[in-house]
């Protein structure tokens, strides 16, 4: 009797252990459908004379002391390029200097489309954790908007990011930006690639690149958004002549990547707050002895851990992804670098490209080599949390075939739509949340405090 019920015993522990161990696969499952595309009309350009459109913010240096402003405008006249900046007043009479700051101008032609003018320009020597009124456009088609600087780069600031990915622009990539916008705490975005599908339509309709910016705008005009290249980046059409891989992202999206120390604005690197953010590129070559190589090789190698003690890193196609869409295609790319990554104690791997949301465990499958057979990811603290963020809502619909069962590397997944905040607290803690889009609000459907790998390797 004794035996019989150690045994029982014993299999209650064990099924509760499973339980503790398996991962979650929400039972939510939004409709497998193509989201519905919001139309060219949705998005004109603002009446008025050569009036600024598609106004965004990136990081202008590694530090966060610049902000580089891009725009449109449909002619290239005298003082279009030029912005106007200077530090919001307060209650007294002083009025603030106001500086400005001159921007480069190009356009460009893809197939049948001729772009407006694109100015971006660099404001530098900027203050930190402070507000800045800016304006753009001449005369009486002056258009203001603003922005906050992050605080100075140190262990112990608070910060909060925004993280969104393959977002596009139908009904469902509209409920995800303005539920992030409804949030005031999100301060800048990391966004995982794949950003106006414009090549998803005829002849990659560069109409939709235009549409795509006025969209954002109410966002990205007021916080900066910090960008990974995706397969919807490529643009590459050698049906209809058009051979320059990436041409309409690197005209209309221009970062600091030299201030990083790389040659490619693809990859590259800045320093937010407690944070560094170190962007990959999937679609280049990243191969012993490449540029990519050699130049994270050395990245790695420049962060300091005791300024900036979360280390994050973004790539558009993902490492550890259990949804049979687009598995394994960053299979390559993982047995590259995931090493160097494990070593470097990375906090967290965020990707795109899988139209689904998954957070792993801290796994690592690191030990593998032609000839031991070790190939099953197995608990590892000093590895990374992989966050797949590619649930935005764009055109092509929702991920939702599984791997069945679940592995034991990831640790929670759905097939919805949403997008998610990383409130870095302090050197130690930060408080990661995804809120899926469901009855037009964003529900808290996932979330775990982080302990951060360099201060504190605690599980989770």
């Amino acid at each position: 009797m004794k035996s019989i019920n150690f045994s029982l015993l014993s299999l209650v522990i064990l099924s509760i252990s499973t339980l503790i161990n398996a991962g979650v696969t929400s039972k939510y499952v939004r409709q497998a459908l193509p989201s519905i595309e919001m139309s060219l009309d949705t998005f004109p350009s603002p009446s008025g004379h050569n009036v600024p459109e598609q106004v965004h913010l990136t990081q202008g240096d590694h530090d966060g002391r610049a902000m580089i402003v891009s725009w449109v405008t449909p002619l290239n006249l005298a003082g279009s390029n030029v912005v106007t900046y200077w530090i919001k007043g307060n209650s007294s009479d002083v009025k603030p200097a106001k500086k400005k700051a001159h921007g480069s101008t190009s356009s460009y032609r893809f197939y049948d489309y001729v772009s407006g003018f694109l100015h971006h320009a660099t404001i530098k020597g900027l203050e930190y954790d402070t507000k800045y009124i800016y304006e753009v456009g001449t005369d009486k088609s002056v258009r203001q908007f603003n922005f906050t600087t992050p605080p100075k780069v140190g262990p112990d600031v608070p910060y909060t990011f925004g993280i969104i990915g393959d977002l596009g622009q139908t009904y469902a990539s509209n409920e995800t930006l303005y539920h992030y916008m409804s949030n005031p705490k999100g301060q800048a975005v990391l966004f995982a690639g794949d950003l106006s599908y414009a090549d998803d339509q005829p002849n990659h309709d560069q109409r939709k690149w235009d549409t795509w910016g006025r969209f954002m705008e109410p966002c990205a005009a007021y916080q900066p958004f910090i960008y990974a290249a995706g397969n919807h980046e490529i643009d590459f059409a050698p049906e209809i002549d058009e051979t320059h891989a990436f041409k309409p992202y690197m005209h209309r999206y221009p970062n600091s990547y030299k201030a990083s120390g790389s040659i490619s604005p693809l990859w590259y690197s800045v320093r937010r707050g407690p944070a560094h953010i170190i962007v990959l590129s999937s679609y280049s070559a990243y191969g012993k002895y490449t540029p990519q190589y050699l130049w994270l090789e050395q990245e790695l190698k420049n962060v300091n851990r005791e300024e900036t003690p979360w280390l994050i890193v973004m790539v558009h196609s993902p490492w550890y992804n259990s949804n049979n869409y687009h598995y394994m295609e960053g299979e390559s790319m993982r047995i590259m670098f995931e090493s160097w990554l494990v070593n470097s104690k990375v906090d967290l791997v965020l990707a795109g490209h899988v139209h689904a949301y998954e957070r792993s465990e801290r796994f690592s499958n690191i030990k593998y080599n032609i000839t031991n057979g070790l190939s099953t990811p197995v608990k590892d603290l000093s590895a990374p949390m992989y966050i797949t963020i590619g649930d935005g809502g764009n055109i092509e619909g929702i991920a939702n075939s599984y791997t069945d069962p679940q592995p034991s590397y990831s640790a929670y997944r759905e097939a919805s739509f949403g997008h998610a905040l990383l409130e870095i607290k302090n050197k130690t803690h930060a408080l990661y949340t995804w809120h899926r889009n469901q009855d037009n609000e964003p529900v808290a459907a996932d979330s775990i405090m982080l302990y951060n790998r360099y201060n504190l390797q605690t599980d989770e």
